[in-house]
């Protein structure tokens, strides 16, 4: 713990409020995420409409983000990515407190989907964090705030069902309604305007990597490499409950338990990735990818064969940290190879990237599950890994052979 805050710290006091600013609003955001199909079957007329409902009441903000997500970058890029995150996180709360109202699925959804097209926040989090720290330890910082992320959301989901127990589902969005309207107005009271001093160094930095594009990976490959890693995980997103109870007749609160496993092992790994490649030339970073994915291939093979829930798990465990290793390092490198003046456009690209592939991931996840049986979920999930791998064994030998090249030349 102290080990963190010092590499917290080492970023300076702009980026510890930044920190909190995520965890918290992340943290608001994630109350009601485990208890919506609870509030979607009260509210629905018939079977058919809750299976429908309770699927978009997740799927709608994500298309929202990737419809938008580019959009919000962009404008960050011409007005500030601090005013960006205040708009997300002011669009965050008005957004909830209707949600907090809503009494009708088909609101709900809407609702949903505007959250999702009106906030943004990640992306223009992280330009705001490039601008802050200048440009340094790119993987380090998007690791920290991907771990304020998955902290906040775990913390979320607890207090959101603390509330449930002593009130009622409306007064879970009330709250983080209000939460997240605290967070907007800290963030435009406290969080200073960027200066223009760390600018030319970082827009220097970006040049140079820009004058030898022959050394730097396709961001094009990369944004791939991150779909496909991150539709992976989510394949398992809508069946895991049913998969728990059916194969291991586990209680909801060891199937909650074990999912929960995953966003912990990704705490615990993201700093270590991010510490053990940092600085690393962009041929070893790739190196890393491969053996990330082939691993991921082999934890979630074993995950699906095991008939011990202990040891599901644990490999439920070591894949989380596994992929503490993948989005936060791949963005960084994709950072790393844009100008100064373009990180909130490429940034929300990227977030747009991911909430498709997390969307594809769901679907092709609800559809395997659906015609093959549960038993198809996992071996889809290794499938995807393995064709993620071929894609980072490209993508190293690409950059390693245009590398070689540059330097025998």
């Amino acid at each position: 713990m102290k080990h963190a805050a010092l590499a917290i710290r080492s970023f300076g006091p702009i980026f510890l409020l930044l920190f909190a600013l995520q965890f918290i609003s992340m943290g608001a955001m994630e109350m009601s995420g485990p208890f919506w199909p609870i509030q979607i079957e009260t509210l629905s007329t018939s079977e058919s409409v809750f299976s429908l409902a309770s699927i978009g009441v997740y799927v709608c903000p994500m298309i929202g983000i990737s419809l938008t997500s580019a959009f919000w970058g962009r404008m960050g890029d011409r007005y500030g990515n601090r005013l960006m995150m205040v708009r997300a996180l002011a669009g965050l709360a008005v957004t909830q407190l209707f949600v907090a109202f809503a009494q009708d699925v088909w609101t709900i959804l809407a609702l949903r989907f505007l959250q999702g097209a009106f906030a943004g926040y990640i992306a223009p989090a992280q330009a705001y964090g490039v601008q802050i720290t200048g440009g340094r330890d790119r993987a380090g910082l998007f690791a920290w705030l991907q771990v304020a992320t998955n902290v906040g959301s775990l913390g979320g989901a607890f207090f959101g069902g603390l509330i449930l127990d002593a009130a009622s589902f409306s007064d879970i969005n009330l709250t983080a309604g209000a939460v997240c309207a605290l967070c907007a107005l800290v963030a435009w009271a406290t969080l200073p305007v960027p200066s223009s001093r760390a600018a030319p160094v970082a827009a220097a930095q970006a040049q140079t990597q820009k004058s030898v594009p022959a050394k730097d990976p396709s961001v094009t490959g990369l944004l791939w490499l991150i779909g496909l890693l991150l539709a992976s995980r989510m394949v398992l997103q809508v069946p895991f409950s049913l998969y728990m109870t059916q194969v291991f007749g586990a209680r909801h609160w060891m199937a909650g338990l074990s999912y929960g496993l995953l966003a912990v092992g990704f705490v615990i790994g993201a700093p270590l990735w991010a510490q053990l490649l940092k600085g690393g030339p962009r041929t070893m970073v790739l190196g890393w990818m491969i053996v990330i994915s082939a691993s991921c291939a082999l934890v979630s093979t074993f995950a699906g064969l095991t008939t011990s829930i202990v040891l599901f798990a644990v490999m439920y465990l070591i894949w989380g940290a596994l992929l503490g290793g993948t989005t936060p390092i791949l963005l960084a490198l994709i950072s790393a190879a844009t100008p100064a003046d373009r990180q909130g456009s490429v940034l929300g690209l990227a977030q747009t990237c991911q909430q498709v592939a997390s969307i594809a991931g769901i679907a092709a996840g609800v559809g395997a599950t659906q015609f093959l049986g549960l038993e198809a979920a996992f071996p889809l999930v290794s499938t995807l890994y393995i064709v993620s791998l071929f894609l980072a064994l490209a993508l190293w030998l690409k950059s390693r052979k245009t590398f070689e090249e540059e330097v025998y030349s």
